[in-house]
């Protein structure tokens, strides 16, 4: 399977921060934004990652995560000119993806919880075997984003037969937002392919979702209690992630998306490997825990 991170657009909700800068470079808590989706798809177990944004910014971030070998990833680099919608990735990433599955993942989106890998595997298993996957969170206010209906399951540990998406609807059929983490099966290219543009000029995922859900292979998982979803995307938002980071790791004494870290765990790096690392984020406290890692005083 391939994994895609969406980290284009202009970032105007941010500015001035993003004024010379990418979005997803900005720190969230004690690392850059951009960690926390690369993480999301490493715990899924996926090394071959394509990271797309916009001409200026492309270089920053391939700057910092470099080739994607320090975190025993592969990662390569795509343009894209001008944002038409979140479906514009599979077309940008056509050569990329080829005939394999894909992952995509939002720039700005951070997921924490125990037994999210669980679920991001069942995900990666059901577009392997055709079936397209998206994530469900339940939301006070639907009408702000895309929204998904479900048949009701007694076990929310598993996946949940979709039964309608809509975008931004004025009477929404339920409360979970459809998050921007999603799992296709091979052929989503072809698929966004035949996307056309919405009122508003863009290659709506919705409606590539809604294509899979027409062919009756759209499934959900339910991110509930005990699971986070933020969209960094807002000065407000951005602040109250930080703050949940700031606190999971200094109560709990773990860190939240690390990449290191999971290639070390998942045997993507050795020691010498992750002992650079440690070299190179020096006496900082990112740096300290990936020694105490490395020393094996932090077990997961």
């Amino acid at each position: 399977m391939k994994g895609i991170v969406l980290a284009g657009g202009a970032g105007t909700r941010l500015y001035p921060l993003t004024l010379v800068t990418s979005k997803q470079l900005l720190p969230v808590y004690d690392k850059p934004m951009i960690f926390y989706p690369l993480s999301t798809l490493m715990l899924a177990k996926i090394r071959d990652i394509l990271i797309i944004s916009t001409p200026e910014d492309t270089p920053r971030i391939e700057e910092l995560l470099g080739d994607g070998s320090k975190f025993g990833v592969k990662l390569s680099y795509a343009v894209q000119e001008k944002p038409e919608g979140l479906a514009q990735a599979f077309t940008i990433g056509r050569e990329f993806i080829g005939d394999d599955s894909c992952a995509m993942v939002l720039g700005d989106n951070i997921f924490y919880g125990n037994g999210l890998n669980h679920k991001l595997m069942d995900a990666r298993k059901d577009a392997e075997k055709g079936t397209a996957t998206i994530f469900g969170y339940y939301v006070q206010d639907p009408k702000r984003f895309g929204i998904m209906e479900f048949e009701k399951s007694t076990d929310n540990d598993r996946s949940v037969k979709v039964i309608s998406v809509e975008e931004k609807p004025k009477q929404p059929k339920s409360n979970y937002a459809i998050v921007g983490l999603y799992f296709y099966p091979k052929g989503v290219s072809d698929m966004a392919d035949r996307v056309t543009p919405s009122a508003r000029g863009e290659l709506e995922i919705t409606t590539l979702n809604d294509m899979y859900l027409q062919q009756g292979r759209l499934n959900a998982q339910l991110l509930g209690r005990g699971y986070t979803w933020m969209d960094a995307g807002t000065f407000d938002s951005l602040q109250k992630a930080t703050d949940f980071v700031s606190m999971i790791e200094q109560y709990q004494g773990m860190t939240i998306s690390s990449p290191e870290e999971i290639a070390y765990h998942m045997g993507w790096i050795d020691d010498e490997m992750l002992a650079k690392s440690v070299r190179r984020y020096g006496k900082s406290p990112y740096g300290e825990r990936l020694k105490a890692v490395l020393e094996g005083k932090v077990i997961i």
